[in-house]
C-alpha cells in the first residue's frame, strides 16, 4: 500500500456483504476507488497475512456492527477488530482511526464489541443507507490535513453533536426491536469477508450533515465502588481436550457459585450474569463494571475419569492484580470440601467475616457419590433450572438425569431441588390440561423431600413455597417457607425472583418490588429478574416503568422478545394504547409467539370496535389451545363485558388448576367482573391470606 492511497478498511460480516457492498458503492460514486477480495486476493496470496498487512497500513478503519454480528460468537471480522484496536492502542492521541457504523438498530449498550469502540461516536447507516456527509467525512479524514477540530483517537469524534431526536425518527423502542427480529431471523454462513476501499487525495469537503451518536464520554463514567465484599465467577475454562465435557466445568463454576452465596458477608453474582461474558473478548475490568463486584474469581478446569485439577484464581477488579491463586487434585468423592475449601478462601482473601456454621452450610444438599454428581450436573445443563428456558425434549432428558442422581444418592438434596422445577417448567411446556396433574405433584414431593433432607438450605424451602403456590395453591403454607428461604440464602437471585411472585400475586407490591429489583441487582446480565419486574410494575398499574423493565429484558438478550413481546402488548392494553399494540401485534417484523399475537389482537381489535375480527382471533386462539388456556379466555371475555362467560371460563380454570389462576387477585383483565358475587366466591376458595 502506497502513503499516498490512504485506504480505509471496512470489515464486516459476510451476512452483512450485501449492505457493505451499498456502503461501498456510495463511495466509489463519489470517487473513492473500491478493492474486492474477490479480484484482488489472487492465486498465491495468504490470506489471512494480506488482511493483517492491510489493518496494520490502512488509514482508517470501519467495522460494522450488525445484528449478525451481534449474535456470533466466532468470526473473521472478530479478529479483525482486535487487530486494529491493537494498532490503535500504539496511535498517537491526535489520530483517528476507529469510526465504527451501525447498519440497522442493533443498542449501541449491549452491543457485543471490543471496548475501545464504546470510547468513541458511532455513525448510524440503517440498511446501509450512505448519505453525502458521511462520504465527506471519510475524504477529510483521508486528506493529509484533515479539518478534525479537537484532536482524537476517534474517527467518529469529528461529526458533529446531535440530540438524540435528531439522530433517528425511529420510536424509542424500535432499535432493540429490529435487533431482536434480526437476530432471530439472521443466517449463518461459514467465512467472513472485507472490502478494502481506497480513497485519493483532493476530493472536496463541505458541511457534513451529523450521523453519528454522542459519544460515550469515559471521563464522565462513575467512580467505580463496588461493593468490598462482592465477587463474581465466571465460567472455569475446560482443559479436558473433550468439548462434551463442558457441562462439567461449567457446573463446577455454578456450584461455586451456590457455595460462595451461603455466606452471608458476600455477595456473589449470578450464574446467569457470571456466564454471559463467556465468548465475548471483554477484559476483567470491564466485567467487573458491568457486575459492580469488587473481585473476579476464574481457572481451569481438567477432568479424567473421577480425577479433576482444579486452577482457580482471584483477581482484584480495581487494581488488576492477583489476590490468590491455587492448584487442586482432587477426586469428585471429595468435590464438596474443594468447593468449601475454595469459598472460604475467597471470602477470607476480601476479608469477609465467616460466622460459625457457614462453612458446614456450603456442604448442604450436596453428594459424596461421583456418579450422581455427574447426573446432577449433567441434567443442569440443560437449563431446567432457568424460567422459560429449555424445551420440552431439553426438560424430559434434565428430570430423566436427576433422577439418576437420586438413585445413586437418595440424600442428594439438590437433586430433588433441581428435580421440582424441572418438572415445573415442563408442565409449562405442556398444552393438555390431564398430562400436567401428575408431573405437578410429582414436582411438590421432589421440593418435600428436599426440605426433609437439608432443612437449613434456603434452596430446599425456596422450592417448596414455590411448589406450594402453583401445585396447591397454597399461599397459607407457602409464606413460612419462603420467610425460611429468605433467611438462609438472601443472596440467591433465585429465592429473590420467586419471592417477588408470590408476594405480587398477594397484592404485596412494596415486597414484590423490592425482590425483584433485588434479583436484578444480584443477577444484572440476566433478563429474568427484569421480567418479573415488568410483571410486578405492571400488575401494580405502573405501566410505563413496567414497559422500561421489559424492554431492559429484551435489550439484554434480544432472542427473548418473542415471549416478552406478548407483556409488552399487554401493557400497552391495561394503560389504554390500544391502537399502538394493535400495530404492535399486527406487524410481522415484531417477533411474538402465533398464539400470543392471536390473543393480543383479540384483545385489541374489540377494544377498538372491530367485533368481527376479534371474534375471528379468539377462534384462532382457540384452536390452537384448547382447554389449556381457560384462565386467558375468562380474562378476554372479562375485558368484552361478557360476564357470563368470562365466569364460565373461571371456574372451569379454577377447575383445571390454570397455572394464570395466581395472579388472580391482581390481573387487570378481571377488573370488570371483580364485584360479582361467583367471582368473589372463586377468590375465597383460593384462600389467599389477607
Amino acid at each position: 500500500m502506497t502513503e499516498s492511497s490512504k485506504a480505509v478498511f471496512l470489515s464486516y460480516a459476510s451476512q452483512d456483504a450485501e449492505v457493505a457492498k451499498r456502503i461501498c458503492d456510495a463511495l466509489r460514486v463519489s470517487g473513492i476507488e473500491v478493492w474486492f477480495d474477490q479480484s484482488e486476493l489472487r492465486g498465491g496470496d495468504a490470506w489471512d497475512q494480506t488482511i493483517r498487512r492491510q489493518i496494520k497500513d490502512c488509514a482508517l478503519f470501519i467495522p460494522l456492527i450488525s445484528a449478525a454480528t451481534q449474535e456470533r460468537t466466532e468470526g473473521y471480522f472478530r479478529r479483525e477488530w482486535r487487530i486494529a484496536v491493537e494498532r490503535n492502542h500504539d496511535m498517537a492521541d491526535d489520530t483517528a482511526f476507529l469510526l465504527p457504523v451501525v447498519i440497522d438498530g442493533t443498542p449501541d449498550a449491549v452491543a457485543r464489541v471490543p471496548e475501545r469502540f464504546r470510547d468513541i461516536q458511532w455513525t448510524h447507516l440503517p440498511n446501509g443507507n450512505t448519505p453525502s456527509a458521511f462520504v465527506e467525512r471519510v475524504s477529510r479524514l483521508l486528506s493529509p490535513h484533515p479539518n478534525t477540530g479537537p484532536t482524537s483517537r476517534s474517527a467518529a469524534s469529528v461529526a458533529p453533536r446531535l440530540p438524540s431526536h435528531e439522530v433517528s425518527s425511529w420510536p424509542r423502542w424500535m432499535p432493540w426491536l429490529v435487533g431482536a427480529t434480526a437476530v432471530i431471523a439472521g443466517t449463518y454462513f461459514a467465512a467472513d469477508k472485507l472490502i478494502i476501499l481506497k480513497g485519493h487525495l483532493g476530493q472536496t469537503s463541505g458541511t457534513a450533515v451529523p450521523t453519528a451518536l454522542p459519544m460515550q464520554n469515559a471521563s464522565r463514567e462513575p467512580p467505580f465502588s463496588p461493593p468490598a465484599h462482592s465477587v463474581a465467577v465466571l465460567p472455569f475454562t475446560n482443559l479436558s481436550g473433550d468439548p462434551t465435557q463442558e457441562y462439567f466445568s461449567d457446573g463446577i463454576s455454578e456450584e461455586l457459585i451456590n457455595a460462595l452465596s451461603h455466606i452471608e458477608a458476600l455477595q456473589v453474582t449470578s450464574r446467569t450474569s457470571s456466564f454471559s461474558f463467556r465468548g465475548q473478548n471483554v477484559d476483567l475490568g470491564t466485567i467487573a463494571r458491568k457486575l459492580n463486584v469488587a473481585a473476579i474469581l476464574e481457572g481451569s478446569i481438567r477432568r479424567s475419569g473421577n480425577t479433576v485439577r482444579i486452577t482457580a484464581q482471584l483477581i482484584n477488579a480495581r487494581s488488576g492484580f492477583h489476590m490468590w491463586s491455587q492448584d487442586y487434585d482432587r477426586g469428585l468423592r471429595n468435590i464438596l470440601q474443594l468447593q468449601t475449601e475454595i469459598a472460604t478462601t475467597v471470602a477470607l482473601q476480601l476479608q469477609a467475616k465467616l460466622l460459625g456454621d457457614e462453612t458446614n452450610r456450603i456442604e448442604l444438599g450436596g453428594t459424596h457419590n461421583p456418579e450422581a454428581y455427574d447426573a446432577y450436573l449433567r441434567a443442569l445443563k440443560d437449563g431446567s433450572l432457568a424460567s422459560l428456558s429449555g424445551s420440552e425434549a431439553e426438560l424430559r432428558v434434565a428430570v430423566a438425569d436427576f433422577d439418576r442422581a437420586i438413585s445413586l444418592d437418595p440424600t442428594f438434596a439438590l437433586a430433588y431441588v433441581g428435580r421440582a422445577y424441572a418438572l415445573h417448567n415442563l408442565v409449562a411446556r405442556l398444552s393438555v390440561p390431564s398430562q400436567r396433574a401428575g408431573l405437578r405433584e410429582q414436582a411438590l414431593r421432589a421440593a418435600e423431600r428436599a426440605v426433609a433432607i437439608s432443612p437449613n438450605l434456603g434452596e430446599t424451602h425456596a422450592a417448596l413455597a414455590f411448589m406450594r403456590t402453583v401445585v396447591m395453591f397454597d399461599y397459607w403454607g407457602a409464606g413460612p417457607e419462603f420467610e425460611r428461604a429468605l433467611a438462609l440464602a438472601p443472596g440467591n437471585a433465585r429465592v429473590q425472583t420467586d419471592f417477588a411472585w408470590y408476594a405480587a400475586d398477594l397484592g404485596h407490591f412494596e415486597q414484590a418490588l423490592n425482590a425483584a429489583r433485588r434479583a436484578a441487582q444480584l443477577d444484572p446480565q440476566n433478563y429474568y429478574p427484569h421480567v418479573v419486574l415488568g410483571s410486578v410494575l405492571k400488575y401494580a398499574r405502573h405501566y410505563q416503568e413496567a414497559m422500561s423493565a421489559y424492554q431492559d429484558a429484551i435489550r439484554i438478550k434480544p432472542a427473548v422478545a418473542v415471549n416478552v413481546n406478548s407483556a409488552v402488548a399487554d401493557t400497552l392494553i391495561a394503560s389504554g394504547a390500544v391502537e399502538k399494540a394493535r400495530t404492535m401485534c399486527e406487524s410481522a417484523a415484531v417477533p411474538m409467539q402465533e398464539s400470543d399475537r392471536h390473543y393480543c389482537l383479540a384483545l385489541s381489535y374489540r377494544a377498538l370496535a372491530q367485533s368481527v375480527d376479534a371474534e375471528h382471533e379468539l377462534g384462532e386462539f382457540q384452536s390452537l389451545n384448547g382447554h389449556a388456556a381457560a384462565y386467558e379466555y375468562a380474562a378476554l371475555y372479562a375485558q368484552w363485558r361478557d360476564t357470563p362467560a368470562a365466569l364460565k371460563w373461571l371456574v372451569k380454570a379454577e377447575r383445571l388448576r390454570d397455572p394464570h389462576m395466581w395472579i388472580l387477585k391482581v390481573d387487570w383483565r378481571l377488573d370488570p367482573i371483580r364485584s360479582e358475587p361467583e367471582f368473589k366466591a372463586i377468590v375465597a376458595r383460593m384462600n389467599f391470606p389477607p
